[in-house]
């Protein structure tokens, strides 16, 4: 996730030092790769993404069929004097997702190269995949703001929102078997995968938030068991983080799938909602800073309408989930701001609910005027 504002351009997101792990990356892929490996200098990517550490390199070496040269994304957990956003951060889950969203789904993730489970070469587990190149809307200014999204043709706009709303289609109804699932299944108590979702939700906010409550968040939990679908509907492979800041585009045609730090299993709507939730988040910034955005762009009405013609699924109970979305959210970034008090980027506010950034949202959601 990223933080909605030009002060993120300074947020700080790493303690480590990028020389270290070139050469601890180089050693481990010539190790790897059995021969000797040149890697550039690693960087970290700008705009959007702040979970997971992320780092990007070049690498090449010379074997019996050539030289190879290859473009590499690495992601790797955060250390612990950063103040994680998460508690946990299991890398072979997420490798394991991309490889099952491509190969299973179609879903256009990036191909994935290789997953280390022992902490020693870098200090922590990671894995490394293909990067590629396109298009991603940014976070930062957001793509409401500015922007090739928003100086699109309404033509184009509606392509790309049809393609991502496509993604989570092809997802949700890829024929994955109970055991292929099991692992994304959340190990909290409950009855349902929803159940055990939400209940993973409030063990997160415990985590992050046991030191400080947060009383908005807190509300929207008892909304949640005051409005609980009565039929939750059929489990699938949620991806989590289902928003457009998440893909990257060529010629408004999603290219990469991207960030599955949040894979579970869950209701189709868990996806719907983000996807939907998200936008209007950004687009409600844009509005209170007096621009326009972009008001009729991924609409409840149109997405779920767009879904229902790719799989026949009508979705169900948005309220809830939308609700929930921005529970989810705000329980994140009240994190992430608590992470840049750590750091002396901004005082902690007098009132905890100002952690939350959409914190008129959820208010407008709880007294139900937000639907209006």
């Amino acid at each position: 996730m990223s933080e909605r504002s030009e002060q993120n351009e300074s947020m700080r997101t790493s303690t480590r030092d990028l020389g270290e792990l070139r050469d601890r990356m180089r050693s481990w892929l010539t190790g790897r790769l059995g021969h000797p490996v040149a890697v550039s200098a690693l960087s970290h990517p700008s705009g959007n993404g702040m979970s997971s550490e992320t780092l990007l390199f070049d690498a090449s070496w010379l074997s019996g069929e050539g030289r190879r040269e290859i473009s590499c994304v690495t992601r790797m957990a955060p250390a612990s004097e950063a103040v994680p956003v998460f508690p946990g951060y299991d890398l072979g889950r997420q490798f394991e997702a991309m490889r099952m969203a491509r190969e299973r789904a179609g879903t256009p993730a990036p191909r994935t190269l290789w997953f280390e489970p022992d902490p020693a070469p870098l200090g922590t587990p990671f894995f490394v995949m293909e990067r590629l190149a396109g298009d991603v809307p940014p976070d930062v200014l957001p793509y409401t703001f500015e922007g090739w999204l928003l100086e699109a043709s309404p033509a184009d706009r509606a392509r790309l929102q049809r393609e991502s709303v496509g993604i989570l289609a092809g997802l949700h109804d890829a024929p994955f078997t109970p055991a292929e699932l099991r692992p994304f299944q959340l190990d909290r108590p409950g009855g349902s995968a929803l159940r055990r979702h939400v209940n993973d939700q409030r063990a997160y906010y415990e985590w992050a938030h046991s030191s400080m409550r947060v009383p908005v968040l807190e509300r929207a939990f008892d909304w949640l068991e005051e409005h609980w679908p009565a039929d939750p509907g059929p489990d699938v492979l949620s991806w989590g983080d289902a928003r457009i800041g998440n893909v990257m585009y060529r010629d408004f045609t999603p290219v990469a799938v991207l960030d599955w730090e949040m894979a579970a299993v869950g209701p189709r709507e868990l996806d719907i909602a983000w996807m939907v939730f998200l936008h209007r988040f950004f687009q409600e910034i844009t509005e209170v800073m007096g621009l326009p955005g972009l008001p009729d762009f991924m609409r409840r009405e149109d997405v779920c309408r767009t879904y229902q013609e790719m799989t026949g699924y009508q979705p169900r109970d948005m309220e809830f989930y939308e609700m929930y979305a921005a529970l989810r959210h705000g329980v994140i970034m009240a994190r992430v701001w608590h992470r840049r008090i750590h750091f002396g980027e901004q005082p902690m506010p007098e009132d905890p609910d100002d952690l939350v950034m959409h914190r008129a949202a959820l208010e407008r959601m709880l007294d139900g005027s937000y639907w209006a």
